[in-house]
C-alpha cells in the first residue's frame, strides 16, 4: 500500500503520550455505554449487587435526557461516593481472582464512564448513616453534600452523551430506545424473580408505568413460573416445560416452550449463566439444535434457561458489556442443553400448545376470517391446501352435482373407558382427512396425514439409531482443497462425521478426501456440504448440518409413507392411530412444527352457542 498512514506524520517519529483521565473515561464509556439501555443495564445491575428488593427505573425521551434508578439496597457512605466515581474502584472483587465472580458488576467502569459522557448525580444512604450525594459532569467531580434520603441509592443520569455529541447522532428514535430499555429490564426481571421492578416513562412531565413485576416468593420453579407469567404472559407459562438437569458440574434449569408454541423470531429466548443475562451464539445454537427435529427453519423456540456452574468454569470477563461468556468446556454446555431439552420434549409425549385450541375457537367467532393466520404456525392459503389435498388423494369417482364432501360417522356406542383416553375415541372422519374424537370433556380434531407422518418419522429415526446410518463408498473419492485451519478442524470432527455416514481423511497438504457419504442422501455435493459444516463451526462452534440433511430425507420418506389425505379410515384404524399418538413422543406436532391435533373443551364449545 502506497497511501500515507492516516494521523501519522511521515517525516517525524510518533510520540507516545499519556491520555488524561477524562479522555480515558470517554473511551471506556464508548465500550461500556453503547446506548441508554446500556446505561440502564449497568445501573440496575449495581442495584441488584447492592441487595435491592425493589428497583424503580424512570426515563425520559428514550433515556436520552433522563435515566433515574432508585433502589432499597445497602447504600454507600460519604467516603464511598468519590471512590465509586473512580475508574476500576469496586466493592465486588478484590482483584485476586478474576474467575471467581459472583456479582453482576466487577470492572468498576460503569459510573465513571457515565459521568464522563453525561451529568451524573448519586444520592445514597446506608443503614444507620446520613444521606449523602455527589455529582459529576463530563468527568468533573463535585463535593460530597448531605441530602435527605431513606435507605438505598438513587442514581440520576441526565443528558446522556452531551459530552460526546457525535454519539448522539447514532441514537435511534425515542420509541426504539425505550423498547431497548424495556427489554433489558425484562431480562433482569427474569434473572431475579424475588426482586420487584417498576419501569416508568416520565417524558413531558407525565408518568406512565411501562412495565411492572412484583416480587415473587416460593421455591425457584414457582417463583420463576410466576415471573414468566407476569413478564412473558400466561400463554408462555402454560405451554412451557420445567427443565432441571445436571451433568458434570453444570446444571440447566428453567422453562422451555412446546414446539407448537414457537415464534417467528428469537425474541422469546432468554438465556442466563449463573443468573447473568447473556447473548451467546454457542448457547443460541444449542437451543436451536435441541428443537431442530420439531421446528421448521423459519420458526424459533421460546425458552427461559439458566446454566448454573462453578464460576471457575466460566469466564465472564471477555466483553466490556459482560454480555458474552466463555465456558471452560463449551462442548459440555452445548451437550447439556441439547440432550436435556430433547429429553424433556420427548417426555411431553403428544402434548401440544393450549393456544392452538384457543385460536381455533377464535377462528369460529364472527370476523375471524380477517385474522392473518389460524394457528401460531403460518399455514398455506386455502387454495394451496385444496390443491395439495387434490394431489395427494386417490383419483375419485365422478361426483353428481348435488353431492357434498363426505363425512362418515361411527354410530356404535362408546364406553367411558374409551373417552377417558387422552385423545379420546374416534367418532367420525370428515373430508377424508380429519378424525373427530370424543373425550370425556371435549372434542379432539386430528389431521390424519400430519399425525401419521410424525409417527412414521419417529419409527424411521428409531430404526436408524438401532442399525446406524449406512454409508456408500465413492468409486472415485472427492478431493477438496481447503485452508490449513479448516482442514484441521474437519479432521478433528472426522470420527463424529463417520458415525453419520460421511467418511473423510487427509489427502496430503491441506486437501481432504471424501471416501464415503450417507447412502440415504444419494448423490451430494461433498464440497458444499463440508463448507456449510465449516460455516456452522465458525458461527456456533458445532454443526448439525449433516444430521439435519439426513433427518430431512427421513422426514420426506415419512411423508410419502404415511396415511394420505383423502383416504377413508375405518373406526379401528382411527382409534389405533390415536393410541399410537398417545404413546409416541413429539406426536403433538408434525415434522415441520405444526400441530397434529386440536383439542376443544366442551365448556368452550358451549360458549360459542351462548349456553354458558
Amino acid at each position: 500500500m502506497n497511501a500515507a498512514t492516516p494521523n501519522i506524520d511521515a517525516h517525524s517519529r510518533p510520540i507516545i503520550r499519556q491520555l488524561d483521565e477524562a479522555a480515558i473515561n470517554r473511551i471506556a464509556a464508548g465500550e461500556v455505554v453503547e446506548r441508554p439501555a446500556s446505561a440502564v443495564k449497568e445501573l440496575v445491575e449495581n442495584a441488584l449487587d447492592a441487595g435491592a428488593g425493589r428497583i424503580s427505573i424512570d426515563y425520559a425521551d428514550g433515556g436520552k435526557t433522563l435515566i433515574r434508578v432508585s433502589d432499597d439496597g445497602c447504600g454507600m457512605t460519604a467516603e464511598d461516593l468519590p471512590l465509586a466515581l473512580s475508574r476500576h474502584a469496586t466493592s465486588k472483587i478484590d482483584g485476586s481472582d478474576l474467575l471467581n465472580i459472583h456479582s453482576f458488576g466487577f470492572r468498576g467502569e460503569a459510573l465513571p464512564s457515565l459521568g464522563a459522557v453525561g451529568r451524573l448525580t448519586i444520592s445514597s444512604r446506608p443503614a444507620g448513616r446520613d444521606g449523602m450525594m455527589i455529582a459529576v459532569s463530563g468527568s468533573r467531580i463535585g463535593p460530597v453534600r448531605p441530602t435527605p434520603l431513606s435507605q438505598g441509592t438513587i442514581v440520576e443520569l441526565r443528558d446522556l452523551f452531551y459530552a460526546t455529541p457525535a454519539r448522539l447522532k447514532f441514537m435511534r428514535t425515542d420509541r426504539a430506545e425505550a423498547q431497548a430499555i424495556a427489554e433489558v429490564i425484562k431480562r433482569l426481571a427474569l434473572a431475579e424473580p424475588e426482586v420487584g421492578f417498576t419501569l416508568r416513562d416520565v417524558s413531558n412531565g407525565e408518568s406512565r408505568v411501562m412495565f411492572r413485576a412484583d416480587p415473587v416468593s416460593g421455591d425457584f420453579f414457582d417463583a420463576l413460573h410466576g415471573r414468566i407469567t407476569s413478564v412473558l404472559g400466561r400463554d408462555f407459562a402454560d405451554n412451557a416445560l420445567p427443565i432441571d438437569h445436571s451433568r458434570d458440574g453444570l446444571r440447566l434449569v428453567g422453562y422451555a416452550a412446546l414446539p407448537t408454541y414457537s415464534r417467528g423470531s428469537s425474541a422469546a429466548q432468554y438465556l442466563f449463566v449463573n443468573g447473568r443475562p447473556v447473548q451467546d451464539r454457542m448457547l443460541w445454537g444449542a437451543l436451536r439444535a435441541a428443537y431442530m427435529d420439531v421446528l421448521s427453519r423459519d420458526r424459533h423456540p421460546a425458552a427461559v434457561l439458566n446454566i448454573e456452574c462453578d464460576p471457575q468454569n466460566v469466564d465472564v470477563n471477555v466483553h466490556p458489556a459482560k454480555s458474552e461468556v466463555r465456558f471452560r468446556d463449551p462442548a459440555l454446555a452445548r451437550a447439556l442443553i441439547v440432550s436435556t431439552l430433547r429429553h424433556a420434549l420427548a417426555e411431553a409425549g403428544h402434548r401440544a400448545s393450549s393456544t392452538v385450541g384457543a385460536e381455533t375457537l377464535g377462528a369460529f367467532q364472527p370476523g375471524a376470517g380477517t385474522a392473518p393466520r389460524i394457528y401460531q404456525m403460518d399455514r398455506p392459503s386455502a387454495g394451496a391446501i385444496s390443491r395439495a389435498y387434490a394431489y395427494q388423494a386417490p383419483a375419485p369417482a365422478p361426483l353428481a352435482f348435488d353431492e357434498a364432501p363426505s363425512a362418515r360417522f361411527e354410530a356404535q356406542p362408546i364406553s367411558p373407558d374409551d373417552t377417558a383416553q387422552p385423545l379420546g375415541a374416534a367418532r367420525a372422519q370428515v373430508h377424508e382427512n380429519y378424525i373427530i374424537a370424543q373425550t370425556r370433556d371435549g372434542v379432539v380434531i386430528v389431521d390424519q396425514h400430519a399425525a401419521h407422518e410424525r409417527l412414521v418419522y419417529e419409527r424411521l429415526k428409531a430404526e436408524r439409531a438401532s442399525k446406524g446410518i449406512a454409508a456408500q463408498a465413492l468409486l472415485i473419492p472427492d478431493i477438496i482443497d481447503l485452508s490449513a485451519s479448516d482442514t484441521a478442524r474437519l479432521l478433528d470432527l472426522a470420527p463424529d462425521l463417520a458415525q453419520l455416514g460421511l467418511v473423510i481423511e487427509g489427502f496430503g497438504g491441506t486437501a481432504i478426501a471424501v471416501r464415503e457419504t450417507p447412502a440415504v442422501l444419494g448423490r451430494i455435493n461433498a464440497a458444499a456440504l463440508l463448507r456449510d459444516i465449516l460455516d456452522d463451526l465458525s458461527d456456533l462452534g458445532s454443526s448439525d448440518r449433516l444430521q439435519g440433511k439426513i433427518d430431512a430425507v427421513l422426514s420426506r420418506m415419512a411423508c410419502h409413507g404415511s396415511i394420505r389425505s383423502g383416504r377413508q379410515m375405518r373406526a379401528e384404524e382411527m382409534n389405533a392411530l390415536l393410541r399410537e399418538m398417545e404413546a409416541t413422543p413429539l406426536s403433538g406436532q408434525c415434522n415441520h412444527g405444526r400441530p397434529t391435533y386440536v383439542e376443544l373443551k366442551l365448556a368452550d364449545i358451549e360458549k360459542l352457542f351462548g349456553r354458558k
